[in-house]
């Protein structure tokens, strides 16, 4: 990919890739799968034993047509929103490309996901179809959450037994199903936002974003048709599923998926084992190796390190240009727009590393710093608004959330000029960029980007709860961790077993990552004089009473 790019200038290169990806007639399926070499390795599958199964673009046509043909035998058909709530696996990647193929729009599922969860975004996307793995099929039974009418069927995946399983579908199905051609405008993906000052709100992501995603690839991740890329974020967020899974398809660039959880050990041993030359996690996995105290093995081979999902701590690049040989380039981006601002590891691209620094706007974007009271751009070394501005980036795509135009009114200023991240930040004299703080109270946890409302939403249905507020406070190892602000009911008593109880009441009704790690009772919540709740205040509050402990 460098090679081909130092021929042409990054403007040059936006262009054709907006043209490959916003052809009218342009084939998902055929730019992800069938144009590759069908010999080539898409994926080194790497199985929870360490195990590794090998997956051939022309493995992922065939089996990707025979899923296509089994969804169409169920109904589904181009737009038609097909969910999945599934781990990493060979199935995973042929559920995909199959939903692709036939001209269906992905809708992912996290797998940590508690059925209100599920339910929200399996309602508000109206799927019809959802993949899930035997082990999460539990959720999916009608419940508080889940109607006994659902308007969904579930395809399972990894057992047999009585409905649809996706092997016997896979198995009956014939190959040969041919690539729709829905053309840049058409749907891709429909995917939530963390719901940091609401409900979640729905994305849907057009064909075209591809030409974003795939600049990132080059520009952001350098990646080279001789890397092995290992993007370990999860599929079920934004960067996992943008940047591991479609930056893998849209180069072909070999790729290893790993099953399983993490854990410092595994990802040390699969990456000097395999050689990955090309390595992208949120900063929480890199502050866990640094952390965990074990030796890395010999055999690692990384040629390209980086981090995205929260700011990158100076201590990171610290511990990893010794220890991996290589420092980590921060990247800054969203849901909405893919990656914006980076520390870019394309030759053309590349500047020395700023501790703390964001890097520079991506070809195909102009990103500015708005005044704090105007939509006005400011100069440098002045704190303000990060925005994008909209004209002058050939690569933007989104355009308002699905069904919310107030939401999506408040995300564009300057008559929709500019697209208002929600981030605060700077820019210092050489232009780099500098991130300041989140204007909402989004909690950025272990790279998982978790929305208040969502938990405070959860806890508030507590028999015990009669208010809360989750607030986000620092930590060494996951960056933030969530912790919860209650105020009980008459006649409820403050005790250990109430606070182990709320927690387990957020894991199984929201999702097991995103429970407070501590829960306080209050008497009352520090409110302005509307009645709205002041997260800053005890995030404050809390911070300082950590600072005098220590």
């Amino acid at each position: 990919m460098t090679r081909d790019l130092l021929t042409v200038t990054p403007a040059e290169r936006v262009e054709r890739l907006k043209t490959l990806y916003d052809a009218p007639a342009c084939s998902v399926a055929a730019l992800l799968c069938d144009g590759h070499d069908p010999a080539s390795v898409a994926y080194k599958i790497v199985h929870a034993d360490l195990s590794v199964d090998t997956m051939t673009y022309d493995q992922l046509r065939i089996d990707s047509e025979r899923f296509a043909s089994a969804l169409s035998s169920l109904g589904i058909g181009p737009g038609d929103r097909v969910a999945t709530l599934m781990g990493k696996s060979r199935s995973y990647l042929i559920a995909l490309m199959g939903i692709w193929r036939l001209g269906a729009v992905h809708v992912p599922l996290f797998t940590a996901f508690a059925p209100a969860a599920i339910a929200f975004r399996l309602n508000g996307s109206n799927a019809k179809i959802i993949i899930c793995d035997a082990a999460q099929e539990a959720k999916l039974a009608a419940g508080d959450d889940i109607p006994h009418d659902a308007p969904w069927r579930v395809i399972r995946t990894g057992a047999s037994g009585a409905g649809l399983t996706f092997d016997t579908l896979l198995e009956a199905a014939s190959p040969g199903f041919p690539a729709a051609a829905m053309g840049g405008d058409a749907p891709l993906i429909h995917i939530y936002t963390s719901g940091t000052t609401g409900k979640p709100k729905g994305v849907v992501v057009p064909v075209r974003a591809l030409a974003a995603f795939r600049a990132y690839a080059e520009f952001g991740l350098d990646l080279q048709s001789d890397d092995l890329y290992w993007c370990a974020a999860d599929p079920g967020w934004a960067y996992g599923l943008y940047f591991g899974i479609l930056a893998s398809f849209a180069t072909g660039v070999p790729s290893l998926l790993l099953e399983g959880g993490f854990s410092p050990e595994t990802t040390l041993s699969v990456m000097a084992k395999h050689g990955v030359t090309n390595f992208a996690a949120a900063p929480t996995v890199y502050r866990a190796l640094r952390s965990a105290g074990v030796d890395v093995p010999p055999g690692i081979a990384l040629r390209r390190a980086s981090s995205a999902g929260e700011p990158l701590t100076p201590d990171v690049n610290n511990w990893a240009g010794e220890t991996l040989g290589v420092l980590v380039h921060d990247h800054y981006g969203q849901t909405e727009a893919g990656m914006l601002i980076n520390n870019h590891h394309h030759p053309l691209l590349q500047r020395p590393i700023k501790p703390g620094s964001m890097g520079h706007a991506m070809p195909g974007w102009r990103a500015v710093i708005l005044s704090e009271n105007s939509d006005e751009p400011i100069g440098a070394n002045q704190i303000g608004r990060v925005a994008i501005d909209v004209e002058d980036s050939p690569l933007a795509w989104f355009g308002g959330y699905a069904g919310d135009t107030a939401n999506s009114d408040a995300k564009f200023g300057g008559d929709g000029r500019w697209y208002l991240t929600g981030d605060t930040g700077w820019t210092d004299d050489e232009g780099y960029f500098h991130f300041s703080s989140r204007d909402d109270d989004v909690i950025i946890m272990a790279g998982y980007r978790i929305g208040p409302f969502e938990v405070e939403s959860v806890i508030a249905t507590h028999a015990a709860v009669a208010e809360c507020a989750v607030i986000a406070v620092p930590d060494a190892v996951r960056g933030e961790v969530m912790e919860a602000y209650i105020v009980l009911r008459s006649g409820e008593t403050a005790t250990q077993a109430l606070r182990r109880d709320i927690q387990t009441w957020v894991k199984t009704r929201y999702a097991a990552h995103a429970y407070p790690r501590e829960v306080h009772v209050v008497d009352a919540l520090p409110k302005t004089p509307s009645g709205k709740v002041q997260r800053f205040v005890l995030k404050q509050q809390r911070i300082a009473e950590i600072a005098s402990k220590r």
